[in-house]
């Protein structure tokens, strides 16, 4: 189902259990970080979104662990299991170049599209206009989030960030952090990587010195979940949105810039980033469970705010796993798989372990055909565009069930030799990254835990595993509850 905005997927949660009002006074100033953190890491219906209606010094209340379970994530985009959405993905990325301009095309050409693609509609009203402030507007007002104690300040955590690109128009939406520095500033936490700085660069080469942004806050949650999509550069992520929701995305002008927002947002802060304003950000207690250190980052100034008359403001909390993102990523493991099989056809499935944090570890089964085809797909996949950033590619032949970390590192510690299954190679890194001498890039490791062959130079017998019989295992299933041993 298509979730007009925020509040029908909160009505959703209530109604199947899954979330839990909070009356009681909750500072946002870490305690809702300890409380929220707590739950995330419970099992089973314990671990629940959190709403929370008291919140000292605010009128407002605050979302928090919508996303938290992979339940809940496949409830946000409206499947019963998130592999239901892989086939649908892999077809859409079959289509050329998506876009509004060249609409009329594909639909000419690709009978499919009109219902693979829902594009962006426009409209000139809508709920995040129900309040505009264009004279002094503040950041005051709203209940923003202080996470961990050693962070540099308040942040904001679950924004939409709306960017253009100066030579062709095309829109970006990206999730980056924005440090609160004051009511009208906040810190713009652009990666040199990711494409929203790439938007930013190019407006300096253009000998620009501003580029207008846009903040969305609370939106229909496959928006929010599409913002954090590793989409390939020409995809539309509001396009995107659209396929997922299987309709398309209501969107609205800006006040006082050339952006177009989503029409059912909670919240949008409308403004612009200076080409050569730095100010220092950081620390964050990230997603890695660590704090990603201080750094110069750009300053985004709010020329104004809207919203609806009673917002809700969502946000989300990151450290050590598993917490919020984690499902999050779980989601782009299994909507994107098809889109690596397209790729690399030899894989069988792909686990991106919670405890990996995204991009520290990923582990492939592959239908090995060759010599050295292992060794082939890590190095395609530190080549595929965000997975670039993945420290641990370890591959494993195709009965492998990946999902199983306790097969994983069986395989691994028993079937390796150092010297000839081990790649180490120097290459991108993710910005939060900790361990490496140098920012942004250091040394990644392959490790192939497939079965060695004699076409790979290993010239003893390789032993069959250890398998009871069929027979026996049906014998045995027969007698198991006259056994007692349940």
């Amino acid at each position: 189902m298509a979730y007009t905005d925020l509040r029908e997927f909160i009505h959703a949660l209530e109604e199947r259990g899954w979330l839990k009002r909070i009356q009681e006074e909750v500072d946002c100033d870490l305690e809702i970080t300890e409380i929220t953190d707590r739950v995330s890491k419970m099992s089973g219906e314990k671990n629940v979104a959190l709403l929370f209606e008291n919140v000292k010094g605010y009128n407002m209340p605050v979302l928090m662990n919508a996303f938290g379970s992979m339940e809940r994530m496949a409830l946000a985009l409206g499947v019963d299991k998130l592999d239901d959405i892989a086939a649908e993905v892999k077809e859409i990325f079959k289509l050329p170049y998506i876009s509004v301009q060249n609409k009329l095309d594909l639909l000419k050409i690709i009978p499919t599209a009109k219902r693979a693609i829902n594009f962006p509609k426009y409209v000139k009203s809508g709920p995040c206009k129900e309040v505009i402030i264009k004279d002094q507007p503040s950041l005051d007002k709203f209940p923003i989030l202080k996470c961990w104690p050693g962070d540099a300040g308040n942040f904001i955590t679950l924004p939409l960030v709306f960017t253009k690109n100066p030579l062709n128009g095309k829109r970006n939406v990206g999730m980056y952090r924005l440090q609160v520095y004051d009511g009208q500033t906040t810190g713009m936490h652009w990666h040199i990587h990711k494409n929203g700085a790439e938007n930013y660069r190019a407006h300096q080469a253009l000998g620009k010195d501003r580029i207008e942004v846009a903040v969305a806050i609370g939106t229909d949650p496959t928006l929010t979940y599409a913002a954090t999509a590793p989409l390939p550069k020409d995809i539309d992520e509001m396009v995107f949105a659209g396929f997922l929701r299987k309709k398309s995305v209501e969107m609205i002008k800006c006040e006082t810039v050339d952006v177009e927002v989503p029409a059912h947002s909670e919240i949008v802060l409308e403004g612009y980033v200076m080409i050569d304003e730095l100010r220092r950000e950081g620390p964050f207690g990230d997603h890695t469970g660590y704090y990603s250190l201080a750094d110069d980052y750009p300053v985004f100034h709010i020329t104004c705010i809207t919203h609806r008359k009673d917002p809700i403001y969502p946000a989300t909390i990151v450290g050590k796993p598993p917490m919020e993102d984690c499902f999050l990523a779980k989601a782009t493991e299994r909507i994107f798989l098809p889109v690596l099989q397209m790729n690399l056809p030899e894989i069988i499935d792909l686990n991106l372990p919670l405890e990996g944090v995204f991009h520290n570890c990923a582990v492939v089964s592959i239908k090995k055909t060759y010599p050295q085809q292992a060794k082939k797909v890590m190095h395609a996949i530190w080549g595929m565009g965000q997975m670039m950033f993945t420290k641990m590619v370890i591959v494993v032949d195709e009965h492998v069930n990946v999902q199983d970390m306790n097969e994983v590192w069986w395989r691994v510690y028993n079937n390796i030799d150092a010297r000839r299954d081990i790649v180490m190679v120097d290459g991108p890194l993710d910005v939060l990254d900790h361990s490496s001498p140098m920012p942004n890039w250091g040394t990644k490791v392959g490790i192939d835990a497939t079965k060695a062959w004699a076409a790979e130079g290993y010239t003893r017998e390789w032993p069959d595993e250890i398998e009871m019989s069929a027979e026996i295992k049906e014998m045995v299933d027969k007698k198991w509850k006259g056994l007692g041993l349940e």
